[in-house]
């Protein structure tokens, strides 16, 4: 083991402005994803997961917010600093990637079910015919696809963020 550690750049949302937009950011329901995976067994469907890497720094920033910059931008320190993407440690930076991701979602054709916005559902046929719906369950930046063929849905989202490797045990 090397005990290399992994450093993320966070910013300080308790040092600003309450924002006058609703921050919440809503996370697929535990009795959704109990249902997807009875789906699943019930059509005889596949199941992939995997987890979104630096989610939020992938959504445009909602709010105005800049910095004066520290030592530890170099040659740059002490000029002013204009964020562009949400960070994490923002106060609307969960609703702005919850934004983003809902927004691609739909350009791959998927639409929220009524019953739990998180859940994405798609129309689909098998390859012998039968009609049903490919899922993509979203729980901030963790998802989790069913369908015949979930690594196809997989794929086109690895085209729009970085998937995380799986870590070998």
């Amino acid at each position: 083991m090397d005990f290399t550690r992994k450093a993320r750049f966070v910013a300080g949302g308790h040092l600003t402005d309450p924002p006058a937009s609703i921050t919440y950011s809503s996370v697929v329901a535990r009795d959704s994803v109990r249902i997807a995976f009875m789906i699943d067994a019930l059509n005889n469907l596949s199941v992939l997961v995997a987890d979104v890497g630096n989610a939020y720094l992938n959504a445009p920033c909602r709010e105005k917010i800049w910095f004066t910059a520290g030592k530890e931008f170099g040659s740059r320190a002490g000029t002013k600093i204009v964020l562009v993407r949400a960070l994490y440690g923002l106060k609307t930076s969960g609703v702005a990637w919850r934004a983003h991701i809902s927004g691609n979602m739909r350009e791959l054709g998927f639409e929220p079910s009524d019953a739990d916005p998180d859940v994405w559902m798609r129309a689909a046929t098998k390859l012998d015919g039968f009609k049903y719906y490919e899922y993509v369950l979203i729980y901030v930046d963790d998802i989790l696809a069913l369908g015949e063929h979930p690594e196809k849905v997989m794929i086109s989202l690895s085209e729009i963020y970085q998937l995380k490797k799986d870590k070998k045990t």
